[in-house]
């Protein structure tokens, strides 16, 4: 693979950012791509390692090796070929995925993993630079329809593979444009809507119609789509925020972080964003702001409330600081825990580990600060640590807990399916077949809150097991 010895020769040089006091300044990528002949150098990296860790490191099982030396090769439009063969949506990944591959990659033991997600972001956009991504229309129809619940990555890729396996396919989406948590979650900063747009132009000419502003379990019954389908995919995502039961967390100013990120996509769209805002319009300019939550969704938070032009910027975290570098000899090939710091986080933020809250403080119903305690970890057990209260000046709490999972109300209530432990759908990974034969469900729906590639691989395999279950074979992969 790539280059004998280049691995050897070359160290591994990343994509770039535009200055943090310029990127503020707006709600564009800011990731300066590499050149060509450095994409290729990068590529020629990729060593003939004899057991390629990347492909389990990889949700969707990519064939890094394979694409890597194409690039080294200069063959892109196959290299793109390659990586369309197990992902459908490489633009994303190679944007908001974390690159659980680069962990797994054998050079990662001395730190200097190839630039996997650079080089497979750099592949699907020359693709589309070159017009080289068109719709891939099934030959012929099966006379089968699908219902596909959701429009995240889990849906949109499970609706592709199933409209090009020659099923009429239709997506419902309870929110004005598709994308899911992609469109609405995720800041533009970080992935313009864009590219979600010109993959939906794709599908529509491959067949896939969209129902926009449809709520599946209110605008439309479960049991119409059980009698006007001849299958029905769940990928509504997990939508149920973890709430932070403390004295005062009613209290105006106190907000989930999807409210706030959702109301910021919608205005960079140019929508109205109060029209689905019940509690109003929110924005952190000129306010102290306090995220809970040390996450991805929490580094959101913190470059959003940057860019709206806050005056302070605090991120809090239960769990005490990881360590800067891993253990490599005991976490290798596997994700590590170690301390990550996001684009975001570089913008400007003070991060704060080991801290409980306490009790959300007000004048009049209206947030002025938020108590809290250092906390220790002592045998797996929380321990507050005596005479470490302290109180953190706050216009503004964001609750970037994570997720509990997807929400009953209206669809899973008439869906009737059977729920796991957890309270996600219960599918194996199988046939991703629920309790009621009819109906499929993949994607965080499934498995609870994950990744944009974990998304990607449920829906394709939840694809592959709807259309063996309506057709009896499949040649789809999984």
């Amino acid at each position: 693979m790539g280059k004998e010895t280049g691995f050897l020769e070359l160290d591994r040089q990343d994509r770039t950012y535009a200055d943090p006091k310029e990127r503020v300044k707006h709600y564009k990528e800011f990731v300066i791509p590499h050149a060509e002949p450095a994409l290729k150098a990068q590529a020629s990296r990729c060593m003939n390692c004899g057991i390629p860790y990347c492909h389990n490191g990889c949700p969707v099982n990519n064939i890094i090796p394979d694409w890597n030396h194409l690039v080294y090769e200069g063959d892109w439009q196959n290299a793109l070929e390659v990586l369309h063969s197990t992902n459908n949506f490489p633009e994303f990944t190679g944007r908001i995925c974390p690159a659980p591959c680069e962990a797994a990659c054998t050079l990662n033991i001395v730190d200097q993993p190839v630039t996997i997600k650079s080089i497979e972001c750099a592949i699907v956009d020359k693709g589309w630079e070159n017009g080289w991504i068109t719709a891939q229309v099934a030959a012929k129809k099966t006379g089968k329809s699908v219902a596909v619940v959701g429009s995240g990555p889990a849906g949109l890729a499970a609706a592709q593979q199933l409209a090009r396996a020659g099923h009429s396919v239709t997506v419902f989406e309870k929110n004005d444009r598709v994308g899911g948590l992609m469109r609405y979650g995720i800041p533009d900063f970080k992935m313009e809507k864009h590219l979600i747009n010109r993959r939906m132009v794709q599908m529509e000419a491959e067949g896939v119609a969209f129902r926009t502003s449809v709520e599946v379990g209110v605008h439309v019954s479960v049991e119409s789509l059980k009698e006007n389908f001849d299958a029905i995919v769940l990928a509504g995502g997990a939508e149920d925020p973890r709430p932070l039961n403390i004295p005062g967390y009613e209290m105006q100013g106190v907000r989930f972080a999807m409210e706030f990120l959702t109301q910021q996509n919608k205005r960079v769209a140019g929508d109205d964003e109060i029209r689905a805002a019940p509690r109003g319009s929110l924005t952190a300019t000129g306010k102290h702001v306090v995220v809970i939550g040390g996450g991805d969704t929490g580094s959101d938070c913190v470059g959003t409330s940057n860019r709206q032009g806050a005056l302070s910027v605090t991120q809090l975290e239960i769990m005490p600081q990881p360590p800067v570098k891993e253990n490599k000899a005991l976490s290798w090939p596997n994700w590590p825990l170690k301390l990550r710091t996001s684009s975001s986080h570089e913008e400007g933020v003070a991060r704060e580990f080991a801290v409980l809250t306490k009790r959300v403080v007000g004048e009049n119903g209206v947030v002025t600060g938020l108590e809290c305690v250092r906390v220790e970890w002592e045998g797996g057990k929380m321990v507050e640590v005596a005479g470490s209260e302290f109180t953190l000046k706050a216009d503004l709490i964001f609750l970037a807990m994570g997720f509990v999972g997807p929400r009953k109300q209206g669809l899973l209530d008439q869906a009737g399916v059977a729920l796991d432990a957890r309270g996600n759908v219960q599918a194996d990974t199988n046939n991703y077949r629920t309790s009621d034969d009819k109906i499929f469900a993949c994607g965080d729906m499934r498995r609870g809150q994950s990744l944009v590639v974990w998304a990607i691989r449920e829906g394709r395999q939840a694809a592959r097991a709807v259309d063996e279950a309506l057709m009896g074979v499949t040649e789809l992969p999984r």
